[in-house]
């Protein structure tokens, strides 16, 4: 009789720090994937990524349609061995107040908001900075977690990265065909050539792509990737050529 009621004074004190216990772990939990997360962007502001998150997730996809020939063309170029008018060419088609910004673009933001409410089509007014935290951190989509981990991200390479190294990432994970991720692989995959090689022209046609580049083709563009290569030349001119991006901080 006495064992048991020992038992059962002993019992109910386990509850509770079980329960303290997970509680801890609760909040522990997202400052260490915050740290993680700080740990990630810090060792890739000086080592190039391997592969993208969209990439595996690409590669994954096509191997879940039993596509097992499918494979990823990416090879990394260090900024300097990119055409000066790469640079500019994504900035004058994707995000012409990136030097400007520290990851949102809050003009391109209100003008987007202004649009969509009046319907039709939907335009968004993500900067080179979410897409590339986007591409190279999480995943496609439109979710509120998405969302949110892509403002998170966008604020991480926006305070550890110089711009400079943020552009250089973009260029070589943006896609710019189905599985070819990158200038380098874009420019040997269209015209056999280095990316160091590519004209103003070429630059500006793989900028063209970039809002659905599985549709479009930088190589045998037709009428409407013609007139935005057009249109993102002459706005590469008006920001300044090259110089706009390479003084960039």
């Amino acid at each position: 009789m006495g064992a048991e009621q020992d038992k059962r004074k002993v019992e109910p004190v386990h509850g509770p720090r079980r329960r303290r216990r997970w509680l801890r772990w609760m909040l522990l939990t997202p400052v260490l994937l915050a740290l993680f997360s700080v740990l990630q962007v810090l060792v890739l502001r000086v080592v190039d990524p391997p592969f993208s998150t969209v990439m595996a997730l690409r590669q994954m996809e096509a191997f879940a349609e039993g596509d097992w020939k499918f494979r990823i063309h990416y090879q990394w170029r260090d900024w300097e061995q990119m055409a000066a008018s790469v640079p500019i060419s994504l900035v004058a088609a994707e995000d012409q107040r990136f030097p400007e910004h520290r990851g949102f673009d809050l003009k391109a933001i209100e003008k987007a908001r202004e649009h969509n409410a009046q319907g039709g089509r939907l335009r968004g007014a993500s900067t080179i900075s979410q897409q590339t935290a986007k591409n190279l951190f999480l995943w496609q989509g439109r979710s509120w977690l998405r969302k949110g981990l892509e403002a998170w991200y966008t604020v991480l390479i926006e305070t550890l990265w110089p711009k400079q190294r943020i552009l250089e990432v973009y260029a070589n994970i943006a896609e710019f065909g189905d599985g070819t991720y990158g200038v380098q692989a874009a420019a040997r995959r269209y015209w056999g050539k280095d990316a160091s090689r590519l004209s103003p022209a070429e630059s500006a046609r793989l900028a063209a792509v970039l809002p659905s580049p599985r549709r479009y083709n930088a190589a045998n563009p037709g009428p409407y990737v013609q007139r935005r290569a057009a249109w993102i030349q002459r706005q590469a001119r008006q920001l300044g050529g090259a110089g706009y991006v390479e003084q960039a901080d």
